[in-house]
């Protein structure tokens, strides 16, 4: 199995297509396509603040749900727009608002096209994959060795969330504690969720979010090889929204 798993996109869909070229994949069909087999896949939060959330939906629908030749895991940004998009009341911040504009200004036709598309790919797809006979997990915000191989409301909540501690920041995001610094387990797990500098490699866990809708680089872990792959993003830099590990 040889698969380029891309951090969270945020909407960031230039930024999308340059990695994937950078990785190798040609775009002649309208989709990335990759001329020695391997595939792609995606740790969630595709859409929100970035500036082509629904081009990002199109093209993950299609490879993952149409094609059946990408993984996707949702990451609480998705759940946020699944939730939005079904006619729950949820607000419309912490970046859903630029996803909501892009959503409002299409015509009743492709409202619902788009409302297909990401429903569907969002009901079809898993909690977190867990791949190559159990040697790589793919979850948004992370998973404790003892979670994997269960779906329960705690355990949705850390792959959402993250190790949240009930407090919130002083930006109103919940406070999230380390737990990479105490995973013990022999699969490999990739995640996303919180942003960083530069990816993160702890205890056979990686953090490839490195940010790119805060002006930070757009990454993908190219497996099993783990290597990265990243290229910068034409996004505003936003120091604080990096966070920074003892």
């Amino acid at each position: 199995m040889k698969l380029d798993i891309v951090g969270d996109i945020h909407g960031c869909f230039e930024e999308f297509k340059l990695l994937t070229e950078q990785l190798g994949y040609i775009w002649d069909t309208g989709l990335p396509i990759h001329k020695e087999g391997r595939k792609l896949a995606f740790v969630g939060d595709l859409t929100d603040r970035g500036p082509h959330s629904l081009k990002v939906v199109d093209i993950v629908y299609k490879l993952v749900v149409q094609e059946k030749m990408s993984y996707y895991v949702p990451g609480n940004h998705c759940n946020k727009l699944y939730r939005f998009l079904i006619g729950n009341k949820v607000q419309a911040t912490h970046g859903l608002e630029t996803t909501v504009a892009e959503y409002e200004a299409l015509d009743s036709k492709n409202k619902q096209k788009l409302r297909n598309q990401f429903t569907n790919l969002y009901e079809s797809a898993p909690l977190y994959h867990v791949l190559d006979n159990g040697k790589l997990v793919i979850a948004h915000a992370g998973i404790r060795e003892d979670y994997i191989g269960r779906s329960d409301k705690k355990v949705k909540t850390f792959v959402l969330y993250g190790d949240i501690t009930g407090k919130n920041n002083p930006d109103g995001t919940p406070e999230r504690r380390d737990w990479a610094k105490y995973y013990k387990g022999s699969a490999w797990v990739v995640y996303g969720h919180t942003p960083v500098r530069e990816p993160r490699t702890i205890n056979n866990t990686i953090n490839i979010d490195t940010g790119a809708v805060f002006g930070g680089k757009l990454t993908a872990l190219r497996y099993p090889e783990i290597e990265t792959v990243s290229i910068p993003s034409s996004m505003p830099y936003v120091e604080e929204k990096f966070r920074s590990f003892d």
